[in-house]
């Protein structure tokens, strides 16, 4: 690239990110990659090479005197008449198998080779656990990415992940049939508004505002417990 960053992909989208590239048709043939990326999430090579096509053709059509109106027009047709191919051996019912096939596909040239089939296995489960009447949002579906272990380790949880560490190693590490309470403050006490000082004379006053400061906190504990709640997130 620009910096002298050497880059090694076959990803279309990633190729295209990475030229400095100053045409403003070249930059639109970007922004296809980018909205196939961001649509779809494979094809990207696939899109910029039929953009490329239609743009040559275009040219030997401009050449014959033809109207850029003409032109684009045709092409509406012919983006429709494809869409309605599209539409007509669009396979309705597919099983897990045909599922996997496709994952594994997309993940072709994506850095992931040598653990394509565990993954792919992961993401059927994934789609399938979150597809209702056919249909999936992928905002349902979240990746969570830890350092320190190999790909082939990687899982699926059927819930919510949330990236905390336990306040205290003394905590139990797993809970099951949890009941959870969410709270939205801090557990601790807040300052004031107002700048204030305190003057503190005796360690016996000292104490007793640690002492203080303690009790307000276990107050809170206290209420979460007698919610009945066994697991906190604050």
């Amino acid at each position: 690239d620009g910096l002298g960053d050497i880059v090694v992909t076959n990803d279309g989208v990633t190729i295209l990110k990475e030229m400095d590239i100053e045409h403003p048709a070249a930059k639109m043939l970007v922004e296809v990659a980018k909205t196939q990326e961001d649509e779809v999430g494979d094809g990207t090579t696939t899109a910029v090479i039929i953009a490329g096509e239609l743009l040559k053709k275009s040219e030997g059509l401009l050449d014959s005197d033809i109207h850029p109106t003409i032109i684009a027009m045709g092409y509406r047709k012919a983006a429709e008449k494809a869409q309605e191919i599209l539409d007509e051996i669009a396979i309705e019912d597919v099983d897990s198998e045909v599922l996997l096939k496709v994952a594994m596909t997309a993940m072709t040239g994506k850095g992931t080779e040598a653990a394509r089939e565990p993954l792919a296995k992961l993401i059927v489960e994934a789609v399938e656990a979150v597809a209702e009447d056919g249909e999936v949002d992928i905002d349902n579906i979240k990746i969570e990415k830890k350092d320190g272990a190999v790909v082939e380790e990687s899982s699926l949880v059927e819930g919510v992940i949330i990236d905390k560490e336990r306040v205290h190693p003394g905590m139990p590490s797993e809970i099951n049939g949890a009941k959870i309470a969410l709270v939205n403050t801090p557990l601790e006490v807040k300052e004031t508004e107002m700048d204030a000082e305190i003057t503190i004379t005796d360690p016996a006053q000292m104490q007793a505002f640690i002492e203080q400061e303690e009790k307000m906190v276990k107050d809170m504990v206290d209420k979460v417990v007698a919610a009945g709640a066994n697991v906190l997130f604050a």
